[in-house]
Order: structure tokens, then C-alpha cells, then sequence
């Protein structure tokens, strides 16, 4: 009984704030209501700019975040149709709760014998100066210069109003896809290749070759990561830290690297790394104690773009850098030559040799080494680029192709065989296939069906 005495108690109590008596304490509610309101309006309009300027490199860092709000504001990313249309019922719910509470106040405030077209004017000149100060401009100008800050914070209201408006947003949703539908609407996209199909054309008459594929390179830097440019796991030469000293110098001249990652145990545990030139002082020692000239070792995600990492290199005066993956093992490495080489092209120095990418034994057969890239093994054989892509996977090498198709890992002179491609293992070093003969059954193919019809 007590309840609903003071339910019915509030409704005259709010009543009288809007008619001829007047309840300071009425007023404080409908005020606070409407502070209220405006911060969810101005949430929402904010929320509205920082998630649709986001850059593909924000966008990256929203999905390669653990935190909570991160997470949230990733999925949001997923469905943009429906976070803009959740955003925009959402606002507009809210902006009209604004324009009746503030109706009700203005005229609790404004005597009873205030004339009707001043009261309105008074309304409309409140009204809007508030939902354009605060539900449009401030939020929008912080939005514009902090949006992932402005997306992080407000994920997890956007969360809630996803959920709450979902019947409308869903409905909003298929009406747009249905009137697209009908209308046809054509959304042009260019595509990287267009990119550079149009330097070719703008500056391949006055360039040369090299430098058109510098700007190329320019072209795609931003959005390249250091997974894709890495230098892979099996392919690491790491120093073990229980290694004698002399065992480390005959090491360092076998491999011939200026930087060497030290490890513990396995490649997962990275104790620092080690410059070789550190040596040439000790370089007579046979118990000099290496390990203090250890330095400490620089590590980065594999989903970090590699023109932030060029920056980090250069304020911190790295050049070698530990790759890591979501759960902290080592992925690879990759050093400034390799970001630079993505832009320039390959760096040949006195001390590298040219390695044999393939050999062609005749015209259907050639040999190739399991490392060499599936796009340039369809370019040098003269067949399309997307020949293997149904069974490629996430490969992007010939042995990862072979593995694809096998299924299983397989040994020397195991083959394998694709539509009319036979691909055989000819060297295994390490678990890894470091050569493969690939054959074309064309002819095979014509003298079977020959002699089938006979």
C-alpha cells in the first residue's frame, strides 16, 4: 500500500512543476533528466564520427586488444549498418526526450501570464542551442580529434542501446538493403591494383621501372604488417645462452649475421640479443664471459603495422626487433632492411649471394624452391595467378600449397597431385620442404584421351 500511495503522490507532484504551482524541487529533477540526456545525445553524436573515421590501422588495434572495451568497440566494427542505424534511433529517441523535458521546465520557469509565442520562441532558442552546443558540435570536434579515444569510452554504452533499439535497428536495416535492392545502387571501390594500375599509367612514361615500383611501395606501406614481412620462426638463428664463448664465435661466423636473438631453452624464451661487433674487442678471449654483452631485446606484435614500427626504430635507434604472436611466443624476426626493402626493393650487399629461385629442366617440369611465393611459381610457369587459390588456404609458398594439398606433412619424394600439376619433394631439411619439382600432365592428359577414344 505504501508503494502505490507514493506512485500516485509523483504524478502530482510532476505536475505541478509544469502548471501554476510551482516545485523548486520538480525543476532540480527535470533538470538533472535533462543534463542527463544531453550527455547521452552528445555520447551518441561523438560515437557517430569516432567510429566512422576510424583508420584501418585503429581498426587493427581495436581487434589485436585485449581490454573489455576494445572487444566491444571490434564487434560494433563488425556490423556498421546496424551500429549507424542503432546510433541514429538512438539519438533521435534521445533528442526528442530533450524537446518534451525541456517543455515541461520552461514552462514550470516562465510565469502563467507569459504570453504563448514568447513561451515558444523561449523553447525553441533553448532547444536548439542546447542539442546544437552539446549534441552536435562539442562532441563532434572531440570525436574528430580523438575517435579512438571517444570509441573506446563509449562502447559500452553503445552495447546497451544495440540491445535496447535491436527491433528497430534490425527493421531500419532490411528496409535499407531492400530499397538498395530496388534502386541498385552502385558503390565503387578501388582497389590496390587500380592504385597501381594509374601510377603506371601517370608516371610509367617518364619513370623508370624501379621507380615506379618504389611508388608502389609507398603505395602499400601502410597497410603491410611485420607478420608479412617477417623473417619466419624456422628460419630464426638464435645464439643458446649456455652456449661457451667459443662456440658462440664459430656460430656467428657460420650464419653471418650481424644481430642474433639469445634464447633459453627454446626460441619462446628470449633472454636479449647479442651484436657481433661487440666481439672484436674479446675477439682473442677463450673464457671472456659474453653474456654482459648482452643488450636487451625490442619486441613488437606481429599485427603492428610496419610504418608505426619504422617510427619506433627510428626514435629508439633499433634496428632488430623480436615478433611475437597474441600469446607472447616468438613468431619471427624482422630488422629495419626488411621495412626498408618493402619500399626500394631487395638490398644486395657484397656478402649475399643470388639465390636460385627455380630451375626449368623443360618445358614441364621445373623445380623450385619450397619457399618461392605460389604467385611467382603460376608466373614463371605461365599459368593464371588464382590457379591454386581453391586449395591454397592460407598459404602463401609453394611447400605450404604442397602441405594444403596433402594434408598431412610428407616426405622426401612423397608426391602429390592437383588437376593436372604433380608436385614432388625432393629436399626436407629442418620438418620444412625446401625444394619441389612441379610438372605439368598436359601432354599426358592429350595421349590419354587418345587413346580412350580408341
Amino acid at each position: 500500500m505504501e508503494s502505490s500511495e507514493g506512485d500516485t503522490n509523483f504524478i502530482p507532484f510532476l505536475l505541478n512543476a509544469s502548471g501554476t504551482t510551482f516545485s523548486p524541487s520538480g525543476a532540480t529533477i527535470l533538470i538533472i533528466v535533462i543534463i542527463v540526456l544531453l550527455l547521452l545525445t552528445a555520447m551518441t553524436a561523438g560515437a557517430e564520427t569516432a567510429y566512422f573515421s576510424l583508420s584501418a590501422k585503429d581498426i587493427n588495434f581495436l581487434k589485436t586488444n585485449e581490454k573489455g572495451s576494445a572487444r566491444t568497440a571490434a564487434q560494433l566494427l563488425e556490423q556498421p549498418k546496424k551500429l549507424l542505424a542503432t546510433i541514429l534511433v538512438a539519438n533521435n529517441f534521445i533528442n526528442i526526450a530533450v524537446v518534451i523535458t525541456t517543455d515541461v521546465l520552461v514552462h514550470a520557469l516562465l510565469p502563467p501570464t507569459t504570453d504563448p509565442v514568447v513561451a515558444f520562441f523561449v523553447q525553441v532558442i533553448c532547444v536548439t542551442f542546447l542539442l546544437v552546443l552539446f549534441g552536435e558540435v562539442l562532441p563532434k570536434v572531440y570525436a574528430t580529434q580523438n575517435n579512438l579515444r571517444m570509441a573506446l569510452f563509449s562502447a559500452p554504452v553503445l552495447q546497451a542501446m544495440t540491445w535496447m533499439f535491436s527491433p528497430v535497428s534490425k527493421v531500419l536495416v532490411s528496409s535499407t538493403r531492400f530499397i538498395e535492392g530496388r534502386i541498385g545502387t552502385r558503390t565503387s571501390n578501388i582497389s590496390s591494383e587500380d592504385f597501381e594500375h594509374a601510377i603506371e599509367l601517370t608516371v610509367g612514361h617518364t619513370a623508370t621501372k624501379e621507380e615506379v615500383n618504389i611508388f608502389k611501395g609507398i603505395l602499400k606501406f601502410g597497410s603491410i604488417t611485420a607478420r608479412q614481412i617477417m623473417r619466419t620462426r624456422l628460419d630464426v638463428s638464435g645464439i643458446d645462452f649456455d652456449m661457451t664463448f667459443s662456440e658462440v664465435r664459430k656460430y656467428c661466423i657460420e650464419v653471418g649475421y650481424s644481430r642474433l636473438p639469445v634464447y633459453k631453452e627454446n626460441l619462446d624464451t628470449i633472454a636479449g640479443m647479442i651484436h657481433t661487433k661487440d666481439f672484436l674487442p674479446h675477439i682473442d678471449e677463450d673464457d671472456f664471459d659474453w653474456h654482459t654483452l648482452m643488450r636487451p631485446a625490442f619486441f613488437v606484435h606481429e599485427g603492428k603495422f610496419i610504418e608505426d614500427l619504422l617510427k619506433e626504430f627510428q626514435t629508439k635507434r633499433q634496428h632488430f626487433a623480436i615478433v611475437v604472436d597474441e600469446f607472447g611466443g616468438t613468431s619471427g624476426i624482422i630488422t629495419l632492411e626488411d621495412i626498408m626493402e618493402e619500399i626500394i626493393g631487395d638490398i644486395k650487399d657484397e656478402f649475399d649471394e643470388e639465390d636460385l629461385q627455380y630451375k626449368k629442366l623443360d618445358d614441364l617440369n621445373y623445380v623450385f624452391e619450397g619457399k618461392t611465393l605460389i604467385n611467382d611459381v603460376c608466373r614463371v610457369i605461365g599459368i593464371p595467378s588464382d590457379e591454386f587459390d581453391k586449395v591454397r588456404g592460407e598459404s602463401d609458398s609453394l611447400a605450404g600449397l604442397v602441405l594444403e594439398i596433402s594434408g598431412k606433412f610428407i616426405s622426401v619424394n612423397d608426391a602429390v597431385q592437383y588437376q593436372q600439376y604433380d608436385f614432388t619433394v625432393l629436399a626436407v631439411e629442418k620438418m620444412r620442404i625446401t625444394r619441389v619439382k612441379v610438372t605439368i600432365n598436359n601432354m599426358r592428359n592429350v595421349e590419354e584421351e587418345e587413346s580412350s577414344e580408341f
